[in-house]
């Protein structure tokens, strides 16, 4: 079956709430202000597009390629991440909202996440090196055998890394920060 091919294209205030947008290709396209809540975007791929202040809850992402593109003030609440395909999966967070999305086992190196928050989301078992969560908030977010080599956590907030469970090395903590790799012993530091 052959995609539906859209390339270089504007899309503005639509609603695709529980629509069908599978076997579609979006190709350098600017989404702004478009809800996709709960569409099925079942082997569609975007490539080298932009989305602001779209909502993405709890899309459909089966086997969906998500290649370079840059969400900017979206609402991406609950999302499984690791039903996308996993060819040139990259993308960037500006000022989103990714709580209760799941990463799980997901190779998504250099990916920054930029004033986001991203409380109780699951990174286990998923590749980040290099990444940066610049400003953001990662309050109950679970790392557990993850890749955090190089990652860049200087400015994060309310994250809990075990050292001890997570591949830290090289990683970037400032010191105002470093009680979020102690909570497990549960000692008090002023």
């Amino acid at each position: 079956m052959h995609k539906t091919l859209f390339e270089n294209q504007n899309y503005t205030h639509i609603d695709y709430t529980n629509n069908n947008l599978s076997e579609t290709q979006f190709e350098n396209c600017n989404f702004l202000n478009c809800n996709f809540t709960s569409t099925n975007l079942t082997n569609t791929t975007f490539l080298d597009s932009h989305f602001t202040d779209c909502n993405f809850t709890t899309v459909h992402f089966t086997n969906t390629g998500l290649k370079n593109l840059t969400f900017t003030q979206c609402k991406i609440l609950g999302c499984d991440f690791t039903q996308c395909n996993n060819f040139l999966l990259s993308f960037t967070f500006n000022k989103c909202t990714l709580d209760y999305s799941i990463f799980q086992t997901k190779k998504i190196t250099k990916t920054h996440f930029n004033n986001c928050s991203i409380k109780e989301a699951d990174f286990s078992h998923a590749d980040l090196t290099a990444s940066q969560f610049t400003n953001s908030n990662l309050y109950r977010t679970l790392f557990y055998h993850t890749n955090l080599q190089k990652v860049d956590f200087q400015t994060a907030l309310n994250f809990s890394i075990d050292p001890e469970q997570n591949n830290i090395k090289n990683a970037i903590f400032s010191i105002h920060n470093l009680s979020g790799l102690l909570q497990k012993y549960h000692i008090t530091i002023q």
